[in-house]
């Protein structure tokens, strides 16, 4: 069918495993015509999860991109996985979508999933919705959910509509408010709803006031309604039972109906040029393109795979685009709706739309796709993802795979922007890093079925940072004779830390060229291989000001080399007078687990120099344990915690800072450094 842009809805499923997304994913595509049958889980017959990894373990992985066409409107619905550990294709989709529904366990309630995808959504500006699931079920405590969701996330959160019956059906609390409900009185939540939505709007309000509900026209209700969703006035909670049913009619219709459309909802974050300038893109089919890939899929029988969203303009088959910066276009040969793992073939997409493009190798998660060199240097404001600080040093199991393993990590180093591949080239190893151990182990299983690559892995060493926390100077004159042209030159320079996090800054203070301006860059690259390779302890140098002042030149022997080690010899001198650290990466960490084993968690982690912030009990027994811990304590904790409390506690960590190590650990891991070239 055709439709415009006002007709689209794009909308992700998100929040915390086992809340029950992906079937929800499936309801909602059978009840808006998409699928004849819903799949299931257990089946492993779902349209987003189709890779034999998500039906072997039966959970999301990846993020599924599928689209209805029901009613007069075009719904794309993206199903993202629950899990931390594949936090990474979950934000990826916040970039393609309005509005972000948190699936919401009516037995479990707000959990640690849920709250940080609502984080996540409100500093991205994103319409706000909560959908609880599985209402029929048995343990689901519907007294309590609702009020958990208002404690946990704001008043604004109310009912759409409320379930009835034990949940064996839903009553509309806005447009028809009707009877009783297991939640109380429709027409007491009903009042509240509406007293919502008018106060956001001073004339609906007035209006509102003169003439009384029934008053207000179907236009005025929905734009106050708009409003709301884009300021966070209102964040509509809705009910029901995928597993059933019940209640996801009603849901496709609110989504239909009240969710916004492109362009309606706040305007995505588009940057442009070095000094990042806000641009608008707008949703206008006739303007230049501009698309971003959101996603990206190496497909073993299509070639690498492309899923965008068009922000302005019309991509059609045979349009030229620009991937970027780039100076050479690609021709779309062929445009795609996606339907899981299907690839149905269309003639355009318009602004608002989901659609990919296949077998264009210059593609890279968000790159922008544009018709005229007007819109280069455009970005979409970067996500906040998290830092991947889990690591694995892996080598291939097998000789001569070398190039193949390479060539295979890069491709799933594409399709997911926390798995990062990196080569220590101080210990010459390829190393892994992502969320979890989980998260990790996961790719090293894709490496063997998707491209037939074995690897043997270890522990790489901690990413530990060296800096320094004085100030000092620095002195060294480089002169070497070997009979023809010499090699001379003299740098002084003095240093000082700077705040955690800063990086690094390079200052030229010479004068009276004592050190003429050309040979300025090779000072500072003998600085920058002292930062790579480190000082103190062979880890690279952070938070530092290099002020170089003053030196001498030769007017025949000074040469570019003279200077780059001349800068490099000043540098390490000045380091070792003030007061280098080793600092280690601190991350923040959430436990889960049953209050019955709060003593454990507490004490394992005490013992791992942890410093817990605080402790939340949740509903169903559970308690939630936050500290701060040293990254280099939680080598092996997946199996601790499992072992303390029966299997049941599980946990999530975000980087944090970085800061000092401890005396005695700066004085082993000192003491450990051996170079591998002595300096000469």
């Amino acid at each position: 069918m055709s439709y415009s842009t006002q007709s689209i809805r794009n909308v992700a499923l998100a929040g915390h495993p086992g809340a029950g997304k992906t079937t929800l994913f499936e309801a909602l595509l059978q009840a808006g015509g998409a699928l004849q049958t819903a799949g299931t889980i257990e089946r492993g017959n779902t349209v987003s999860d189709f890779d034999p990894i998500e039906k072997q373990r039966g959970h999301s992985i990846d993020a599924g991109v599928a689209s209805i066409d029901h009613a007069g409107m075009h719904v794309n619905l993206i199903d993202t996985p629950g899990y931390p550990d594949f936090r990474g294709p979950a934000l990826s989709a916040l970039g393609a979508v309005e509005t972000v529904a948190v699936v919401v366990d009516a037995a479990t309630g707000v959990e640690y999933g849920a709250r940080r995808m609502m984080e996540y959504a409100r500093g991205r500006n994103l319409c706000r919705a909560i959908i609880v699931n599985k209402i029929d079920h048995e343990g689901a405590a519907l007294d309590g959910v609702l009020s958990d969701l208002r404690e946990t996330f704001g008043p604004e959160c109310l009912p759409l509509n409320l379930p009835a019956e034990g949940g064996k059906r839903v009553v509309d609390c806005l447009l028809n408010p009707q009877g009783d409900s297991d939640l109380g009185s429709v027409a007491d939540w009903h009042q509240k709803i509406i007293d919502q939505i008018v106060e956001i709007n001073e004339t609906v309000m007035e209006h509102y006031l003169d003439v009384g509900e029934e008053g207000l026209s179907g236009e005025e209700l929905h734009d106050a309604f708009e409003q709301c969703l884009r300021e966070g006035h209102l964040v509509p909670v809705l009910f029901c039972s995928a597993r059933t049913g019940v209640g996801i009619a009603e849901l496709l219709d609110v989504a239909e109906r009240w969710f916004p459309n492109p362009a309606e909802a706040n305007a995505p974050p588009f940057e442009k040029g070095p000094e990042r300038t806000r641009i608008q893109a707008t949703p206008d089919p006739k303007a230049h393109v501009i698309a971003d890939v959101f996603k990206i899929v190496n497909d073993p029988f299509v070639g690498k795979l492309g899923v965008f969203r068009v922000h302005q303009g019309t991509v059609k088959k045979d349009t030229q685009l620009f991937v970027d910066d780039g100076k050479k276009p690609f021709k779309v040969g062929h445009l795609f709706k996606l339907r899981g793992k299907d690839h149905v073939e269309i003639e355009q997409a318009i602004p608002g739309d989901i659609a990919a493009v296949a077998k264009v190798e210059e593609l890279h998660f968000d790159a922008v796709l544009h018709d005229s060199h007007d819109e280069d240097q455009i970005r979409l404001s970067p996500l906040d993802f998290p830092r991947p600080m889990f690591g694995l040093a892996v080598e291939a199991a097998s000789k001569g795979q070398e190039q193949k393993l390479a060539t295979a990590l890069h491709k799933l180093s594409e399709e997911d922007p926390c798995f990062v591949v990196e080569h220590e080239a101080e210990t010459n190893e390829t190393v892994i890093r992502g969320l979890s151990d989980l998260h990790l182990r996961i790719n090293l299983e894709r490496l063997k079925e998707r491209y037939g690559v074995e690897v043997t892995s270890r522990p790489p060493r901690i990413a530990y940072r060296e800096t320094v926390s004085g100030k000092a100077e620095g002195h060294h004159r480089h002169k070497k004779q070997t009979g023809g042209a010499g090699q001379f030159g003299e740098v002084f320079l003095r240093i000082e830390p700077l705040p955690r996090g800063t990086g690094f800054e390079f200052v030229d203070e010479v004068k009276g060229g004592t050190i003429p301006g050309q040979f300025m860059p090779a000072v500072e690259k003998g600085v920058r291989q002292v930062l790579r390779s480190g000082a103190l302890a062979g880890y690279p140098i952070q938070d530092v000001r290099v002020i170089v002042y003053d030196g001498k030149h030769h007017p025949v022997d000074s040469k570019e080399v003279a200077f780059v080690a001349a800068g490099k010899k000043a540098f390490l001198d000045a380091i070792g007078k003030a007061r280098p650290q080793v600092l280690e990466p601190i991350v923040e960490l959430e436990v889960n687990a049953p209050e019955q084993h709060m003593g454990d968690v507490s004490g394992g982690l005490a013992s791992k120099r942890a410093r817990i912030s605080g402790t939340d009990s949740v509903r169903g027994n559970e308690i939630v344990v936050k500290a701060q811990v040293p990254l280099s304590e939680l080598e092996g904790y997946a199996a601790e915690l499992k072992s303390v409390t029966a299997g049941r506690g599980r946990y999530s960590l975000d980087f944090s800072h970085y800061e000092p190590v401890p005396t005695n650990v700066q004085q082993k891991l000192v003491e450990a450094y051996k170079p591998r070239h002595e300096e000469d």
